[in-house]
C-alpha cells in the first residue's frame, strides 16, 4: 500500500516525486518507459527556462511560469545540474511585428517577469552581432535561461529516490479503480494499491484522467523538430533568440545549448499518433529556413542529428491542475513552458493533494542535496590523478567525441536510478552525444552495459524495451 503514486516520470512527474519525499511518505513512480525522462516531451525539449511573458495574464501557464523560473538557481544549485540565465531575445523585422514585441512587453510586466527590455536594432547587434542585420527592435528578458531538460528531470529523480521514492519502470497502466476509497492500479507489471495518486502522464493524461473519471479533455499531440549542431557553431549566438510567436506557438528559435552546441527549432505539426517521434525532410528544411529569418549565417553545415518532441497540448489551452476524482490530482496537458514551471507546478500539486486529505509530517532526513559524479574531463590534474589510482578505467576514453572515459560511464549506471540502456548512458553522462552520434563509441557502450548489468550483449537495448542493438553472433 503507498500513500501515493505518481503515473509518469517525466520532468513533471520526478518533480513532484522530489517535493512529495520532502515528508513522511511511502511514495512510487509507475513509468511505462525502462528510465526517467525518456518520454517524447522531456527527452527531446528545447531546454530554454522561458522567462514568462508569454502565456496570457492570468493562466496557469503564466503564474507557473514565472514562480517555477525563480526556483531554477537555488534548485539547480542544490542538485548540481548545470544551468545558465542567458537571457533571451524576441526579435523583430516590421512594424506589426513590433508591436507583437510591445505586447508580449506589457503581458510579461502583467505576468510578474522581471528585468524586462525593448531593445533597438544597435543595442541588439552590438549584443549580437550575428543576427539578421534587417531586425528592427526585440524584447530582451535576462531572466530566461537553458538547461539540459532530461539531465535536470533525472537530476529530480535520484533526490527523490535517494529519499525513499521508488521507481517503477516498463510499468503500464491499464485501468484503475477504487476499492473502500483505495486506489487499485492495473498494470503490465501488477497490481498496486495507493491512498492517492497523481497523473503526470504526458501524452497519455487524458487517457488516465478517463480512468479517474475527470472532466473530458483530449490531447492533441503536436511533433516539433529540430536540429543540434557541433560545438563549433556553440557561439554564433549568446542568448535564445526567439521571433515573434504565432498560434501555434514561440515559433523556431536558435540557442545555445548549456554544453556548448548550439540548436534551431522547432516547428509545430499536428500528428494523430502520439509517439510518431519521426523527423521529415519537409519539417527540417521548414526548421532551417525559419532559423535563418533570425540568424542569415545559419546552414545545415555542422548538424550533427536531428530529432523530435511531441507537446502534450490540449483542448484547453492551459495546463490542467485539477482533481478529477477525489485523491487524485491530474498534472495534464503539460505543454511550453512545462520545463520552466515544473518545480512551481509540483508545489501546487502538493497544495491539492493536501486539501484532499494527504497528511504531510516533514521528513527529517530529506536531504536535497546531489552530488552528480564529476566527469574526468571536468576533474583538475590533482583529481585526475587520484581517480586513476582509485579506479584506472578513467584512463580509457570511451566517447572520444566528448572524451568520457570507462569510469565514467560505469559510474552513470551505479547512480541512483543508474543508465540500463545507450541512451540511459548518453542522457548521463554524454557519450554518444558529440559530432559521430555513437557511431564509434556505442559498441564499447554496450559492452560495458553487458558487464556491469551481467546481462547478454544481446539483451542490451538502445532506448526503451525491445530497442535491442544486437539480434545474435553471425559466426
Amino acid at each position: 500500500m503507498y500513500d501515493v503514486i505518481i503515473i509518469g516520470s517525466g520532468v513533471i512527474g520526478a518533480a513532484v516525486a522530489r517535493e512529495l519525499s520532502k515528508y513522511d511518505l511511502k511514495v512510487a513512480v509507475l513509468e511505462k518507459s525502462s528510465d526517467a525522462a525518456n518520454g517524447g516531451s522531456t527527452k527531446a525539449n528545447s531546454g530554454i527556462v522561458h522567462a514568462g511573458y508569454d502565456a496570457k495574464e492570468g493562466s496557469l501557464k503564466a503564474k507557473l511560469n514565472v514562480l517555477g523560473n525563480k526556483m531554477y538557481d537555488e534548485l539547480c544549485s542544490q542538485m548540481d545540474v548545470k544551468f545558465k540565465r542567458n537571457g533571451s531575445l524576441v526579435i523583430a523585422f516590421d512594424d506589426e511585428e513590433v508591436k507583437e514585441v510591445k505586447k508580449l512587453y506589457e503581458r510579461g510586466i502583467k505576468n510578474g517577469v522581471e528585468g524586462l527590455e525593448i531593445w533597438d536594432r544597435e543595442r541588439i547587434l552590438k549584443e549580437e552581432p550575428n543576427i539578421n542585420k534587417t531586425v528592427i527592435s526585440a524584447l530582451y528578458a535576462p531572466t530566461a535561461g537553458i538547461v539540459s531538460p532530461f539531465e535536470f528531470a533525472i537530476a529530480l529523480s535520484e533526490v527523490a529516490n535517494s529519499n525513499g521514492v521508488e521507481f517503477k519502470f516498463n510499468t503500464c497502466v491499464k485501468n484503475i479503480y477504487k476499492e473502500n476509497d483505495i486506489f487499485v492500479i492495473e498494470t503490465n507489471n501488477g497490481i498496486y494499491n495507493s491512498k492517492f495518486i497523481v497523473n503526470a502522464a504526458g501524452i497519455h493524461s487524458d487517457e488516465i484522467n478517463d480512468m479517474l473519471h475527470g472532466e473530458k479533455f483530449k490531447i492533441l499531440p503536436r511533433r516539433g523538430e529540430y536540429c543540434l549542431y557541433d560545438k563549433v557553431c556553440g557561439d554564433l549566438v549568446n542568448m535564445t533568440i526567439f521571433q515573434t510567436p504565432t498560434e501555434k506557438g514561440k515559433g523556431i528559435l536558435v540557442s545555445p545549448t548549456i554544453h556548448g552546441n548550439m540548436f534551431v527549432g522547432p516547428n509545430a505539426v499536428d500528428i494523430d499518433e502520439r509517439e510518431d517521434v519521426s523527423t521529415t525532410q519537409d519539417g527540417l528544411d521548414e526548421v532551417l529556413q525559419g532559423a535563418k529569418k533570425s540568424v542569415s549565417s545559419i546552414s545545415s553545415r555542422n548538424i550533427i542529428t536531428s530529432f523530435t518532441g511531441i507537446r502534450s497540448r490540449t483542448d484547453k489551452d492551459d495546463f490542467i491542475i485539477n482533481v478529477p476524482e477525489r485523491g487524485a490530482v491530474n498534472a495534464a496537458g503539460i505543454e511550453s513552458p512545462g520545463l520552466s514551471s515544473s518545480p512551481a507546478i509540483a508545489v501546487m500539486v502538493l497544495q491539492l493533494l493536501k486539501k484532499e486529505g494527504l497528511s504531510l509530517v516533514k521528513n527529517n532526513n530529506f536531504n536535497p542535496y546531489r552530488k552528480n559524479t564529476k566527469l574526468f574531463l571536468e576533474m583538475n590534474e590533482e583529481e585526475r590523478e587520484a581517480a586513476l589510482k582509485t579506479n584506472p578505467s578513467y584512463g580509457r576514453i570511451i566517447c572520444r567525441c566528448e572524451s568520457i572515459t570507462e569510469g565514467d560511464i560505469i559510474n552513470a549506471i551505479k547512480r541512483p536510478i543508474g543508465a540500463k540502456t545507450i541512451d540511459g548512458v548518453k542522457k548521463r553522462v554524454r557519450a554518444g552525444m558529440g559530432r559521430c552520434q555513437g557511431g564509434f563509441c556505442m559498441p564499447r557502450v554496450l559492452d560495458i552495459l553487458s558487464r556491469e548489468l551481467g546481462i547478454p550483449k544481446e539483451a542490451v537495448e538502445k532506448s526503451d524495451v525491445g530497442s535491442f542493438i544486437l539480434t545474435g553472433k553471425t559466426k
